[in-house]
């Protein structure tokens, strides 16, 4: 009787292996960019020229990190505290950046282009050579924004003052 519950043990474990190789079926890998730094604390952290397309940083808190000349493509900003961040040339378009904290944060030469921003503050933030086109910023922080804006972003070729709609 065992010799026969172990044969039967070997012949489901055979079928179920045939079974899988039949389906191409491969083992569960971890996606480029599925990386979750939802509510941590990244204080000064060096992001600079990485990769981030689509990763979350919801309610981060990322002041005085450097994100200068990373891909934050589609990524989600969501609460997040970018205070003093350096954005520098990076790219945010697509992301999710409402309720955002960007206080002094450098976006030179940084391309935003759909990045909704709603209900974010840009309090001395730097925008020169920055694209906003077709960006959500609220009515208040463009006009703030349109105070200081000056430069044309070096890749799109966009005039910054055009991109958030000033005057």
């Amino acid at each position: 009787m065992a010799l026969a519950v172990r044969l039967s043990r070997w012949v489901l474990a055979i079928a179920i292996a045939a079974l899988w190789i039949l389906l191409l079926a491969r083992p569960a890998i971890a996606q480029v960019g599925s990386i979750n730094y939802n509510n941590t604390d990244l204080t000064g952290r060096d992001f600079a020229g990485e990769t981030l397309v689509g990763t979350s940083f919801v309610a981060a808190d990322l002041r005085d990190a450097d994100f200068s000349g990373a891909d934050l493509s589609n990524a989600t900003l969501t609460k997040g505290v970018l205070l003093r961040t350096h954005l520098r040339g990076a790219t945010l378009s697509g992301a999710l950046a409402d309720r955002a904290i960007l206080e002094g944060a450098d976006l030179t030469d940084a391309i935003a282009i759909g990045t909704i921003f709603t209900r974010s503050t840009f309090e001395n933030a730097i925008v020169t050579g920055a694209d906003f086109s077709d960006a959500l910023i609220d009515a208040y922080e463009i006009k703030r924004l349109c105070q200081t804006a000056d430069g044309t972003n070096p890749t799109t070729g966009v005039d910054t003052r055009d991109s958030l709609g000033c005057p």
